[in-house]
């Protein structure tokens, strides 16, 4: 798809994903328009040509209003929390972000929408990979946030079936560089390769590199189908085998001693105390223990048959990773 002067919005370009995504336009001549909030961090919208329009997801107004003329939208936004005070903030943001955002898309006519939902709403299989296959329910979902993304990808799919010109993505868990906040995989990275993670937990996840997952984007909106999902993974790789890479790249002796989940149990909460009194984010939560219960292993058969998405080996977005966040200061 030639993007060449094409007017494109993207909602949550500051973060993470969003950013990745609006680089990936911005180097095929999109016609740039970004919303964001007023107290955005724009650290990753520096070196961008594009237009920024300040506004609130949750508000159907200011989203019409940035949406108008547009031709193609990329829902990047999200409320990217494994924790709050209320939890249930998290839910309504993510539901009313998403209402919002398609709503306002609709009434501007944009003709395709590329909606950025995650592989949280899908079941883990515990004999190998997920795929699309396994959609969960809310009552399935560990944790707010994955409570939050399947209420909100269950309801684009029922726009969809009202007329909405929608492709959803699920990407696993993105790494690589301009993770400003960081993200809670980005906070790991940061921790184990600042070697402040001498132990682990047995679990397993997918990983893959951002600029591969905002690629699959780019590839979604061309030729995904509507009201199709397309899980954009990378490799799935065990915690251990992830902190043991990360002290490969920074020349040091990998974790090895294993720690029982019914251990931390704990500290978790400890740790969830201690920031409801500061206002601070843990960084060991209940609801991540929990998780860990499982392997979150993906399959991206789909999205590569089908759109031609290809992820690059997970060890190369961990160098790029720590290399952005030695840049930046956060790995001393």
């Amino acid at each position: 798809m030639d993007f060449t002067g094409v007017p494109v919005l993207v909602t949550g370009a500051s973060g993470f994903v969003g950013s990745a995504v609006a680089r990936a336009l911005a180097a095929r001549g999109a016609d740039l328009r970004l919303l964001v909030r007023r107290d955005s961090d724009r650290t990753n919208l520096s070196a961008l040509n594009a237009r920024l329009i300040e506004g609130d997801i949750r508000d159907e107004e200011s989203v019409l209003s940035a949406a108008s003329g547009a031709r193609y939208l990329f829902h990047v936004a999200a409320d990217y929390r494994l924790w709050a005070p209320d939890p249930e903030d998290i839910v309504r943001n993510n539901r009313a972000g998403t209402l919002a955002v398609m709503n306002a898309a609709r009434a501007a006519g944009v003709d395709r929408i590329v909606y950025t939902s995650s592989v949280a709403t899908l079941l883990p299989d515990d004999h190998g990979a997920a795929d699309e296959t396994r959609p969960a329910t809310p009552e399935q979902a560990v944790g707010a946030y994955k409570r939050s993304k399947v209420v909100a990808e269950r309801l684009v799919e029922a726009m969809v079936a009202e007329g909405l010109p929608a492709v959803i993505v699920n990407p696993s868990t993105p790494i690589g560089p301009r993770d400003v906040k960081p993200t809670p995989t980005g906070r790991i990275v940061v921790e184990a390769a600042n070697g402040k993670m001498p132990a682990f937990v047995e679990s397993g996840l997918n990983l893959v590199h951002v600029d591969d997952v905002a690629d699959g984007h780019l590839r979604a909106m061309e030729m995904g189908r509507i009201g199709e999902r397309y899980v954009l993974g990378g490799q799935d790789v065990t915690l251990r085998a992830m902190l043991a890479e990360i002290a490969r790249i920074m020349g040091r002796k990998p974790p090895t001693i294993s720690i029982p989940r019914s251990l931390l149990f704990p500290m978790a909460y400890a740790n969830e105390a201690l920031a409801r009194l500061t206002g601070g984010d843990p960084f060991l939560t209940v609801d991540s223990l929990k998780m860990a219960a499982h392997n979150m292993y993906y399959a991206s058969t789909k999205a590569e048959i089908e759109l031609g998405y290809h992820a690059r080996p997970y060890p190369e977005a961990l160098v790029d990773a720590i290399a952005w966040f030695r840049a930046a200061g956060k790995i001393t």
